[in-house]
C-alpha cells in the first residue's frame, strides 16, 4: 500500500481537498449572509435557501474531506478515482450554487414544488427532476465507487 503522504498528492485526494476548502469559505461566507438576513428579519430568519445554502456548504465540505480520505487509500486506478470525485463535487457545487440563486432571487422555499420556479421565470418539471437524477447517480455512484476502492485497500 502507498504511503498516506504519497497519496496526499494525487490528483484526486488533491481535488476533493481543494473543493473542502472552497465549501468550507462558502460555508463561512452564507452564514454572514444568512445572519445578515436574520438581523434584518422581524421574525428572525434568514431565507431558506440562504440557510440551506450555508449548511449544505459545511456539510459538503466535510464530505469532500472524506472522498479525500477514501481517494487516498482506494485501491483503484487514479483516473477511476478522479472521476469518483469529481462528479460528486461538481453535483454539491451546482446544488450549492442553486440554493444560493434561490436565496438571492427569494422566489421560492421548495424548489421541488410545483410550479419550479427560477426568479419570475417557470421551470419544466423534467428539467429539475432531471437535474435531481443526474445529481443522485454521480453523487451515490461517485462515493459508492471511492467506499469500494478504500474498501478493497483496507480489507
Amino acid at each position: 500500500m502507498e504511503s498516506l503522504a504519497g497519496a496526499v498528492m494525487e490528483l484526486p485526494v488533491r481535488v476533493a481537498l481543494s473543493a473542502s476548502g472552497v465549501f468550507l469559505l462558502v460555508g463561512l461566507l452564507t452564514g454572514v449572509w444568512k445572519y445578515a438576513g436574520m438581523a434584518r428579519s422581524s421574525d428572525a430568519q434568514a431565507h431558506p435557501y440562504v440557510d440551506i445554502a450555508h449548511r449544505a456548504s459545511l456539510l459538503y465540505s466535510f464530505a469532500a474531506l472524506v472522498m479525500a480520505a477514501l481517494a487516498a487509500v482506494s485501491a483503484w486506478p487514479m483516473v477511476v478515482d478522479l472521476h469518483a470525485v469529481v462528479w460528486p463535487l461538481l453535483f454539491f457545487a451546482l446544488a450549492i450554487g442553486t440554493y444560493v440563486v434561490h436565496g438571492w432571487l427569494g422566489d421560492t422555499d421548495n424548489q421541488l414544488r410545483a410550479p419550479h420556479r427560477l426568479g419570475t421565470r417557470r421551470l419544466p418539471g423534467a428539467i429539475v427532476h432531471g437535474f435531481m437524477l443526474l445529481l443522485v447517480v454521480a453523487e451515490v455512484g461517485g462515493v459508492a465507487v471511492l467506499v469500494a476502492g478504500a474498501w478493497c485497500t483496507l480489507w
